[in-house]
């Protein structure tokens, strides 16, 4: 069985906020049910091992959070903090043990990431994704999405060999040409960053879907399932009735198995 497990499903300063009282960061440090570390996601697959979606700077916590000394493989969408925060911290760990931390990028973030982390190189062995990766019983490629204000990121898709089930995970995007669209459309699992229930201030100014839009697209797309991950403090992960049937908020923690 292959194993998804979502560690961070905060944006890019997570749940609770330090400046803020709204009623999710209070529940957020009361009870916890929104509590969100910075984007984070892995996959866990019989044959290839453990397979981490991004690196922020929650990484060290995750790992505790998860259980987990080591990761087989990292795999990056982009060059934002909030998402390659913790390489310094995977470096230091593949220094004192004594390993190669397998890095995958699409190529022109590579230069991004070791242009603001140069010394982790000698640690870190980035390796562009220009061809399909293989891991285990799965085909991944990568492909470029708008990131609205902020540029570009990349999502990443999975295709089974075997049985043909093709999920996605997209963490950051907004205003998708249809090109963009085109490998969404049927796919058994999207997993999609929104970072707000109703954002609204125009679509140029802004960086990632809000949930209306993302149920628009869930129609639009018709995946099997849809989650939605990179949840700022304007969303109330116990505020279930706000979605459609198919779709759901991603929760620290939480795991979906894919029948191999």
């Amino acid at each position: 069985m292959t194993t998804l497990i979502f560690c961070g499903t905060g944006d890019s300063q997570g749940v609770p906020r330090s400046y803020c009282d709204c009623q999710v960061c209070v529940e957020a440090r009361a009870a916890g049910s929104n509590r969100r570390l910075r984007p984070s996601f892995y996959m866990r697959e019989p044959v290839s091992g453990t397979t981490w979606i991004d690196c922020g700077p929650d990484w060290g916590r995750q790992m505790e959070d998860a259980g987990f000394r080591s990761v087989d493989r990292m795999l990056i969408t982009h060059a934002h903090y909030d998402h390659i925060g913790g390489l310094p911290e995977w470096y230091d760990a593949c220094r004192w043990t004594d390993k190669e931390g397998l890095t995958y990028c699409p190529a022109e973030v590579i230069p991004e990431i070791t242009a603001r982390f140069p010394w982790v190189a000698s640690r870190l062995r980035f390796i562009p994704m220009e061809e399909s990766l293989v891991l285990g019983k799965w085909v991944v490629r990568c492909f470029r999405v708008h990131h609205g204000r902020n540029g570009y990121s990349y999502a990443f898709e999975f295709i089974h060999s075997v049985n043909g089930y093709r999920w996605i995970y997209c963490s950051d995007a907004i205003d998708l040409t249809e090109e963009q669209q085109r490998p969404f459309y049927g796919a058994d699992l999207v997993i999609l960053g929104t970072s707000f229930v109703k954002e609204p201030y125009p679509i140029h100014t802004r960086s990632i879907y809000d949930v209306e839009e993302a149920i628009e697209l869930f129609e639009r797309w018709k995946p099997g399932r849809m989650v939605l991950t990179h949840l700022s403090h304007d969303i109330d992960v116990n505020k279930k009735d706000v979605l459609p049937e198919g779709v759901q908020f991603a929760v620290t923690g939480m795991s979906i198995t894919l029948c191999d």
